[in-house]
């Protein structure tokens, strides 16, 4: 048995999924955040800077792009442009919908 565990992997920590907005400038630098300090900022940045790409291609490419939802199976990611930066919200599913 204990050849076995030789090949293991240890077990990953899994999070739990965010509620929460935050804000990120145009060069993805966060200004202000709702979201619990347990969620990674890694995932924020990498969230935020996918999020200021989608913008920034839509406006070369002369679409008007203000708005953007992305859903998961258990997450829903919505975005608003704000003057190059972002307005970013996290829902898991199943708790109130957002209402602007």
């Amino acid at each position: 048995m204990g050849l076995l565990n030789l090949f293991s992997k240890p077990a990953l920590k899994l999070e739990k999924l965010p509620s929460g907005s935050f804000t990120v400038d145009a060069t993805g630098r966060l200004l202000a955040s709702t979201v619990p300090h347990s969620f990674s900022q890694i995932h924020m940045s990498e969230i935020s800077s996918t999020i200021l790409a989608i913008f920034k291609d839509a406006e070369k490419a002369a679409l008007p792009l203000s708005e953007i939802v992305i859903r998961y199976g258990g997450f829903k990611i919505t975005a608003r442009e704000l003057r190059g930066g972002a307005i970013i919200f996290l829902k898991p599913k199943g708790q109130e919908a957002y209402k602007a």
